[in-house]
């Protein structure tokens, strides 16, 4: 009877917590009061939207600007074709570098959610320059509609607008992104099943955004004006801002943890300090704290890579576990885990830097070649940069039928939550690009033929949806690389450093933009030393078919590489249960291509 009576008090105790999961939410996430955040009325889509919705305006202003900056350094400033992909490149690679600081500052310091609101405001003091480089009269271009040599003061305001547009985007990209994924809790089943679409639904907002931007904006600045153009968008992202501080009751905010640099340092300190002592046969005698004190966050389970970091959670015979321990000497198995995982990282980012580069042609290389085709459909003339918009389509596209068809039957046949693994998404993305570069290698040279026949009007004879396939086919390989890519720096980082680590995915982008400068930069130099530079005053005069087949064959062999590691990654590993349950296989942990 007594029994019987032990076992329906624990069935209460179970049932009890579980009404109290369901209701609260422990994921060490607070409410705007610093309370913890009731599940029903904070997080999950409900406070996604609002945040989908600031990235949609960033992403409508920055692709309307990003997409015809190449024309408009071209035709106002009056940068050659070099120069202008050169000064497009270093724009591109600044902004998409400038997040690591953001970041960092998100991460340590000031919440995800401040740096998004304090980023946003310079972004906006950026377009508003913009803005006042059209309208001033002291910052304009010059007197008329057409300039031979534009002001020195209009290029200053200009240059020093995009670049505000960038450190805007440095903080608010990382933050906006990872502060929309903390809506989701990784503990409940749904919210979890939730966050992996996310990345999904958050790139389709970004690619309908950028879809506005590259279509509407730029018709506005190729047959109205830049001035109006940026008008519309200082709005827009104004209007977006204030969406984004209404939803601030509804969202689920994580605290600031400090540098996340200082953990690693102790990792490294301490490893080295204790390089001598012979490690342990059983890893369960490495020091880790107990899995009740949930204020210090997920625990990881312990793998095998990498075995010399170890050294830094033995415990010495005259340490005692049961105290405060020196950080310097002492750290837990979390910490070197996480260690493992930011080193494990690297490989991954050298060697998804071609797909990069690849993807950098599109808005420079590509949208050139649309400026020299007939852009004539029934007497409407198309703006050259709305070509891109093809690019948005097709990832839009790929997004859906990932999300809505590919998963729910990967998830069946495979028994992954994922459907597929997060690397092997990037790897299907890779091959997409290579088929990229191979088609607009085709289409050029084509082109190039039709101007060797008419050297007037060769180009005219081709319309600019020869471009087409190149664009929906790169667009299509964005959806599954880059929106892995997201996923894989926002999930496989430590917990405490997902802004950071949306930023390094957004450097894979930068520092391929300022490896492709160097790319155009070399091969200029090589193949003018060899007769013929590939890169001429303009496109008629240029070999850009080779350089197409020269990124093909780079993308080729480093996709090789990236399989070989691919196969070898270990996938972050973490304690789901009181009694840690740390099987290799759970979570992605094979890590295999195949």
């Amino acid at each position: 009877m007594e029994q019987t009576k032990g076992n329906e008090m624990r069935n209460i105790n179970v049932t009890d917590d579980h009404d109290d999961d369901e209701k609260w939410v422990y994921d060490s996430s607070v409410h705007h009061k610093g309370r913890l955040p009731l599940r029903a009325s904070t997080g999950a889509w409900k406070a996604s939207l609002f945040i989908i919705a600031i990235e949609f305006s960033e992403r409508l202003s920055y692709f309307g600007i990003a997409t015809s900056l190449i024309i408009y350094l071209t035709k106002v400033i009056h940068q050659d074709l070099k120069t202008a992909a050169r000064s497009v490149n270093y724009w591109a690679g600044v902004t998409t570098l400038m997040p690591l600081f953001g970041g960092f500052i998100a991460d340590a310091y000031l919440g995800r959610f401040f740096t998004v609101l304090c980023s946003t405001i310079v972004y906006l003091l950026g377009l508003i320059l913009l803005t006042m480089s059209w309208f001033v009269p002291s910052l304009k271009a010059c007197e008329g509609d057409v300039c031979a040599e534009p002001r020195k003061a209009h290029e200053v305001a200009f240059f020093l607008a995009i670049y505000l547009i960038s450190i805007g985007t440095g903080g608010h990209k990382p933050s906006l992104e990872s502060f929309g994924a903390d809506q989701f809790d990784d503990d409940h089943p749904q919210e979890r099943k939730n966050k992996m679409s996310f990345f999904n639904w958050w790139n389709s907002g970004l690619c309908s955004g950028l879809l506005l931007g590259v279509t509407v904006i730029v018709y506005v600045q190729d047959h109205v004006n830049w001035g109006i153009a940026d008008i519309i968008l200082t709005v827009v992202m104004a209007s977006s801002l204030l969406i984004f501080i209404i939803g601030r009751p509804y969202y689920r905010y994580r605290m600031p943890s400090g540098s996340p640099l200082t953990p690693m340092l102790q990792v490294l300190v301490a490893a080295i300090s204790k390089r001598k002592l012979p490690h342990p046969s059983n890893p369960a005698d490495l020091y880790e704290v107990p899995n009740s004190q949930k204020a210090q966050g997920r625990l990881l389970c312990h793998t095998k890579k990498l075995k010399f970091l170890d050294r830094a959670a033995i415990v010495e015979e005259k340490e005692n576990s049961f105290e405060k321990q020196d950080p310097w000497r002492l750290v837990t198995v979390t910490k070197v885990e996480e260690m493992k995982l930011v080193l494990n990282m690297i490989p991954i980012w050298l060697a998804t830097l071609p797909f990069g580069i690849c993807v950098a042609q599109a808005a420079t290389f590509f949208i050139k070649q649309g400026v020299v085709m007939n852009r004539n459909i029934g007497g409407f003339l198309i703006p050259p940069a709305s070509i891109y918009s093809l690019a948005a389509i097709g990832m839009i596209t790929s997004v859906i039928i990932y999300e809505k068809i590919l998963v729910p039957i990967l998830r069946k046949a495979t028994g992954n939550e994922r459907g597929i693994k997060i690397l092997q998404r990037i790897g299907i993305g890779m091959l997409f690009s290579i088929a990229t570069m191979i088609v607009a290698a085709l289409v050029e040279k084509k082109r190039l033929g039709a101007v060797k026949k008419d050297p007037v009007n060769g180009s005219l004879s081709m319309s600019v949806f020869w471009l087409a396939p190149q664009f929906l086919i790169i667009g299509a390989g964005d959806g599954f690389a880059l929106v892995g890519l997201q996923e894989y720096f926002y999930d496989q980082v430590p917990d405490s450093m997902r802004s950071l680590g949306i930023a390094f995915y957004l450097s894979v982008i930068g520092a391929a933009n300022f490896l492709s400068s160097l790319l155009i930069t070399l091969v200029d130099h090589v193949t003018e030393k060899g007769g013929k530079s590939w890169f001429g005053k303009d496109l008629n005069s240029s070999r850009l078919d080779n350089f197409y087949w020269l990124l093909a064959i780079m993308t080729m062999a480093n996709l090789l590489l990236f399989v070989f590691v691919a196969k070898r990654y270990s996938y972050k590993n973490v304690q789901s249960l009181a009694v840690a349950n740390c099987n290799e296989d759970d979570h992605d942990a094979a890590g295999s291509m195949a």
